[in-house]
This record gives C-alpha cells, sequence and structure tokens, in this order.
C-alpha cells in the first residue's frame, strides 16, 4: 500500500530550499515519489494519506549514547521520539541493544553520514518536527514508529 506523507514544508535534506506543501509517496519500505501534494495526489490517486503540521524530512542518525531508559527497548524508543531512525554502533555496545534496534528497523551505522535526504527507492526514513524543532512523528523503513499526542 502506497502512503503519501504531506506536510507544509518538505525538506530533500536539511540544508535544501523546502517544497512548499510537499509530499513524500512511501511504498512499503521505500520512497516511491517526492514532490509537490498536487502532482504526487494525481500520480497516486489511491494512496492512504497522512496529513502533517509542520516540516517533514529525512530522519536524523542519533550519533551519541543511547538515552538512559529502563530497557534496551526503552533506549531504542527514546531515540525514535526524537526523530532519529540511525544510530552509531559505538553506542550500540551490548547484544541487548543491537537486538532491539533491529526488531525495530533502526539501522545502526559504523559512521555519521555527511548528510541525510529523501531519495526515491532508498529506505523510507522520515521525521517530521514542530516550529519548536520537536519531533511530531518518525516513519521508520516505512512504519510510523512514533507519533506525539
Amino acid at each position: 500500500m502506497e502512503t503519501i506523507h504531506t506536510a507544509d514544508r518538505v525538506f530533500v535534506t536539511w540544508a535544501a530550499e523546502p517544497i512548499e506543501n510537499g509530499a513524500v509517496v512511501v511504498v512499503r519500505d521505500r520512497i516511491g515519489a517526492v514532490g509537490t501534494y498536487d502532482d504526487l495526489r494525481a500520480r497516486f490517486p489511491q494512496a492512504r494519506l497522512r496529513t502533517w503540521p509542520g516540516t517533514l524530512g529525512p530522519a536524523r542518525v542519533h550519533d551519541g549514547p543511547l538515552p538512559d531508559a529502563p530497557s534496551p527497548r526503552e533506549r531504542v524508543h527514546a531515540v525514535l521520539k526524537l526523530g532519529a531512525t540511525a544510530v552509531l554502533e559505538r553506542y550500540v555496545d551490548s547484544p541487548e541493544l543491537r537486538a532491539a534496534a533491529a526488531r525495530n528497523d533502526v539501522a545502526v551505522l559504523p559512521a555519521a553520514p555527511r548528510h541525510s535526504a529523501i531519495t526515491e527507492s532508498d529506505r523510507a526514513d522520515l521525521a517530521v518536527f514542530d516550529e519548536t524543532g520537536q519531533c511530531i512523528a518518525t516513519i521508520c523503513a516505512g512504519r510510523l514508529v512514533h507519533r506525539r499526542k
């Protein structure tokens, strides 16, 4: 099933100019297309729609120790709540943390990439932020894994 995620502004990279009234199509766990909402709605008329307030862009890479929490699962979920869908392997230092990351499709990277981008056919890792920079929603490998209440 295809899902169109739309927001007031969509950033393909956080350094790029935003696409006003932008949208991203997610097909299973991949980016299907990125562009304006009107164009993508015309191309994918049967897609389900998720409309987000704020700004949508590539998910973050958490580049420090995972937040403290009572269990490895909760530590990984705390990262997802920050808008990150990847962590650095040097901070995933136990079998339990690695297993929790794998169960949640959180990527474990050897080093931080230079920049994250929304690119067709790449893994659908997205985050939505409000005007204060707080994470509203996180999409990891195409699945909505965090939504602020």
